[in-house]
């Protein structure tokens, strides 16, 4: 019987367009879900978007649009976004859907039932961009004395009737879960803000407004509308529609950016807590991506569209360079120059090289047909197992989701090919007729692309694909096959280029 595991990406906000660091998070969660499944693991992926919110509702009024109507054309650029990074999700929830709005109301209505709602009204400088009230500690004066949130947008000053969430009376609670769940939030330095920032001491939390009406109207009072972080949070649930919440929930893994963490890790728990949900198992906040050294933003007209990129370099190339580029959790800086440098140093001359000349010898040497082994030597059974001791070695990595060092380890197998290839000369032995070593040679080599490959999967799926294909094998295949090798005698296809190079000259970002 396969274990579960339920993982999701954040739902993005519908104010603009899909960018780079949505094409990361998306990545990432992509390929834990695909590991998880090549380790036999039954996984729910979803992914979305957040669509309510005052931002959302003067977007449409800036655009001159229906609301609706705007969160319908950004929401489905979202959409084009999986599948022109085929990804693997298995569900795409928008938080306007009936099936996300009645959801949220019967939370609502748990928590007044619990006594954790109550009404009062609230003066405080909010931040529209952030959808949240800041708090006078996280406010900084610029130098026309305006008051600038974490975010840095201008703080615009509300006063309003509001619905509260009796936050403060968790403090204690979530600092006591913290302490039993010491693997809450990754990585360790990112819990450590959390903790500090809630033994500061926590406030009880504004979750209604009545100054935009773009939302979740709160049950029973519909001059309010609910407060979309807990409107937004309760999505990881909503789209486990029928038996799916029972088998999947609690999430295994919230993948987030270090911007929404506090969030996820303080307000999402003490919510589900006080609605008598479990909490999930693990939150992971990774980086921000700069852009050639410069934070990404509109106003530096440095967004970077996905789009191009992968229509210029592909869909693996990209992620490849994201997923490895970086420690996963840290900032990261992008440049079109260093991602194409690693395409070219990584995949077309190191991977790429290898799978080209081994199968063109294959062809040359014999008849394109996997030769037969016979009492391979040491040097060939240390190459060929090689990825099974890799692979042994990358499953502890891929607990604390290491992608850079998982591929730089798969990657020292790949330059050890390429010297066997080179030390052992498959020229010099066809050319003197030494037949059996020569065989024995290109058996190490092709299983050793295979078993490769097999560890690929999750990271270059569609690369995968295209050399399981040249190597007659079907197009994805258990890591519990590690340890097998393709049989002799297989014809395998000519061999094709699967990662061609690009050049310098040709940079537009």
């Amino acid at each position: 019987m396969k274990n579960n595991f339920y993982i999701t990406t954040p739902i993005y906000y519908v104010n603009d367009i899909p960018h780079l660091g949505h094409a990361y998070t998306s990545f990432v969660a992509d390929t834990i879900s695909r590991y998880k499944r090549l380790s036999n693991f039954d996984v729910y992926f979803t992914t979305g978007t957040d669509e309510h919110g005052q931002k959302v509702e003067n977007s449409a009024k800036d655009k001159n649009i229906n609301t609706l109507e705007f969160t319908d054309k950004v929401s489905a650029r979202f959409k084009d976004l999986c599948s022109k990074l085929k990804l693997t999700n298995n569900d795409f929830i928008r938080t306007t859907e009936n099936r996300h709005k009645n959801k949220v109301q019967k939370i609502w209505n748990k928590l007044i039932k619990n006594n954790e709602i109550y009404l009062g009204s609230y003066e405080g400088w909010y931040s529209i961009r952030d959808e949240c009230f800041i708090n006078e500690s996280d406010i900084k004066i610029n130098k026309d004395n305006e008051r600038i949130g974490p975010s840095l947008d201008k703080l615009k000053k509300v006063q309003e009737p509001s619905y509260f969430f009796k936050l403060s009376k968790w403090q204690k609670p979530l600092l006591d879960f913290y302490k039993k769940n010491k693997n809450f939030v990754k990585p360790a330095s990112r819990f450590n803000e959390v903790k500090s920032f809630v033994e500061n001491g926590l406030e009880d939390l504004s979750i209604s407004r009545t100054s935009f009406k773009w939302g979740i109207k709160v049950p029973k009072n519909d001059e309010h509308i609910i407060y979309v972080w807990l409107d937004a949070l309760f999505n990881y649930i909503s789209v486990l529609e029928d038996n799916l919440e029972n088998k999947y929930w609690p999430a295994d893994i919230h993948i987030v950016g270090k911007d929404i963490l506090r969030f996820h890790a303080i307000y999402w728990p003490a919510f589900l807590l006080a609605a008598g949900y479990a909490t999930p198992k693990n939150i992971y906040a990774h980086g921000w991506w700069t852009i050639n050294g410069e934070k990404m933003s509109k106003s530096l007209g440095n967004v970077i569209d996905p789009n191009y990129l992968v229509d210029t370099y592909g869909i693996d190339q990209v992620r490849y360079f994201l997923l490895k580029e970086i420690p996963f959790g840290q900032d990261g800086n992008f440049s079109e120059e260093l991602l194409v440098n690693r395409i070219n140093s990584d995949l077309a001359n190191d991977f790429g090289n290898l799978v080209q000349r081994v199968l063109t010898m294959i062809q040359k040497y014999s008849s394109g047909n996997i030769p037969k082994a016979d009492n391979l030597n040491e040097t060939d059974l240390s190459l060929i197992e090689l990825p099974e001791n890799i692979y042994d070695i990358n499953n502890a990595q891929m607990n604390n989701y290491q992608f850079n060092i998982i591929l730089e380890n798969i990657w020292k197998i790949i330059r050890s090919a390429n010297s066997y290839v080179d030390n052992n000369e498959p020229w010099n032995l066809y050319k003197n007729n030494n037949s059996k070593r020569l065989n024995n040679v290109l058996y190490t080599l092709v299983n050793t692309i295979y078993k490769v490959t097999i560890l690929l999967q999750p990271f270059l799926p569609e690369s995968s694909k295209k050399i399981f294909h040249l190597l007659k094998q079907k197009e994805e295949i258990s890591f519990s096959e590690i340890k097998n090798n393709i049989k002799e005698g297989v014809k395998l296809e000519k061999s094709q280029p699967i990662f061609p190079r690009f050049d310098n000259k040709d940079l537009k970002i």
